[in-house]
């Protein structure tokens, strides 16, 4: 089938149409404020299973369901402790993820087989108005072939998966570019499992007590997307390096052909390679346009700058993990 383009902004039954599309059971891809998501009823199993199928996503990796207000969260969670309810007064809509204990109703696929499940209200207008429309929370991991970079605009979901979803409603590029955090609400102190826009300084804050960043423990189960697999990556290697002087000793001892530098600032001497910028919220949109024009090579600079952005360091070092095929 061919997947419909849809736009609010130039067809007023655009939306009407998703959320008809998604209670008859179809996947829809919408835009968040952090990336495209893909779109299935929460209730719905068969839908769900579908969400895997299309994007070759393991069965044990869980996907986050959106809700349109912090009261909806009662529909998906076993039960909404204050932590829940202080970080959704703070931070809902926005770019934050909370994993609490799953209801009962929400089947268990959606969660990987766990009993938790993993939530967020988010900023879009389009995606919440979606989720009004449907009339139930919609679970959407992003709207992408497994492992490769989020979409960060509606040509990126149509690249990745046209032809196997019925729609893709239009809303522009995303505003973050990166996708949410996520936070276990169920561990004491809460634990960061994947770093996004807000911060553990601005959780702590809130919450009054310590939150602190998973660290890498290996667990046979995990509550988070973007835990456990290869992701963002594009078919290019992605070689990180930490300083300018660093990219200066690789220039002399790679062969770097068909390459490009990713870096947040000019170089500091003359480069033969072209230097595209290095931003959270074009990450994936340049990974995706490298691809395109058939680069082998990406090496990013990670200045000290880029160090101190957690999620950003985050989407570099999975995307420069060793693809399985190269693991010793």
């Amino acid at each position: 089938m061919k997947t419909l383009l849809l736009n609010p902004a130039t067809d007023p039954e655009a939306l009407p149409r998703a959320a008809e599309l998604l209670r008859s059971g179809e996947l829809v891809a919408f835009p968040t404020e952090t990336v495209y998501g893909l779109g299935g009823c929460v209730f719905n199993a068969e839908a769900i299973a579908r969400i895997f199928a299309v994007k070759g996503r393991p069965a044990d990796n869980p996907l986050i369901v959106h809700i349109a207000a912090p009261e909806q969260a009662a529909q998906v969670a076993a039960e909404l402790p204050p932590t829940y309810w202080l970080l959704a007064e703070h931070f809902f809509p926005g770019p934050l993820t909370v994993v609490l204990r799953r209801h009962p109703a929400v089947p268990p696929i959606v969660s990987g087989g766990l009993d938790t499940v993993a939530l967020r209200m988010p900023r879009h207008p389009i995606a919440l108005e979606l989720i009004r429309l449907t009339g139930e929370p919609l679970a959407a991991p992003s709207a992408n072939r497994s492992g490769r970079p989020s979409p960060t605009c509606a040509a990126h979901v149509l690249e990745d998966l046209d032809g196997a979803i019925a729609a893709v409603v239009d809303g522009g590029a995303c505003e973050i570019g990166l996708e949410s955090t996520v936070v276990n609400l169920l561990s004491s102190p809460p634990v960061i499992l994947r770093p996004g826009a807000i911060t553990a300084e601005q959780l702590a804050r809130v919450l009054g007590e310590p939150v602190t960043y998973w660290q890498g423990e290996e667990l046979a189960a995990t509550p988070s997307p973007g835990m456990k697999y290869r992701h963002y990556a594009p078919n290019a290697r992605v070689l990180l390096v930490f300083s300018w002087e660093e990219l200066q000793h690789v220039l002399r001892t790679e062969p770097l052909t068909s390459s490009i530098v990713l870096a947040p600032e000019a170089a500091p001497f003359p480069l033969k390679l072209p230097l595209r910028p290095l931003r959270a919220e074009t990450l994936y949109a340049e990974f995706r346009a490298a691809d395109r024009a058939g680069i082998r090579s990406i090496v990013v600079v990670c200045t000290p700058e880029v160090q101190r952005n957690a999620a950003l360091m985050d989407r570099l070092r999975k995307a420069a993990a060793a693809r399985p095929e190269e693991q010793p």
